[in-house]
C-alpha cells in the first residue's frame, strides 16, 4: 500500500495531480482508519494508463468515460473498445502530423545547411 506521496512520486505527478484524478472520477483510492488515501499496485498500473491516454491528448472527459465503463464491468467491453480503437485513429492522426511536420523540417534543415557549406541563396521554396 502506498500514500500518496508515495505513489505520485512513483507516477512523477504531484498529490495534488492524483487528487484532481480523483475528483474528476478516475480514480477511486481506498481510505485507511484516518481517513488517509491508500493506494496499491492496481491504483499504480491504472494511473499508467491513465497517463498514457493523458499524454496521447485524451480528452479528460473521455478519460472520465471509460474510467466510468470499467467501473459498470463486462457488460461495457464493446463500449471500451469503441473509445479505446476511436483514440488509436486521434494517435495515428498525430503520428502522421508529427511526421509530415518531420519531413518539412527535415527539407528546412538540409536547405540551410546547404546555404551554409556552398554560400549559395537559401532555397526559394521556402519563405524562410
Amino acid at each position: 500500500m502506498y500514500q500518496i506521496s508515495e505513489i505520485a512520486k512513483l507516477l512523477g505527478i504531484t498529490p495534488h495531480t492524483l487528487r484532481y484524478y480523483e475528483k474528476e472520477k478516475i480514480i477511486f483510492p481506498a481510505r485507511n482508519e484516518n481517513g488517509d488515501r491508500v493506494y496499491d499496485e492496481t491504483h499504480l498500473t491504472w494511473m499508467k494508463f491513465v497517463m498514457k491516454l493523458k499524454q496521447t491528448q485524451m480528452p479528460i472527459a473521455q478519460i472520465r468515460e471509460y474510467a466510468e465503463l470499467v467501473r459498470q464491468g463486462e457488460t461495457t467491453a464493446q463500449a471500451r473498445i469503441n473509445l479505446l480503437e476511436e483514440h488509436r485513429s486521434s494517435i495515428q492522426n498525430q503520428i502522421n502530423n508529427l511526421l509530415s511536420t518531420e519531413k518539412m523540417l527535415d527539407k528546412k534543415i538540409i536547405g540551410y545547411r546547404d546555404y551554409i557549406k556552398t554560400h549559395k541563396a537559401i532555397p526559394t521554396n521556402s519563405p524562410y
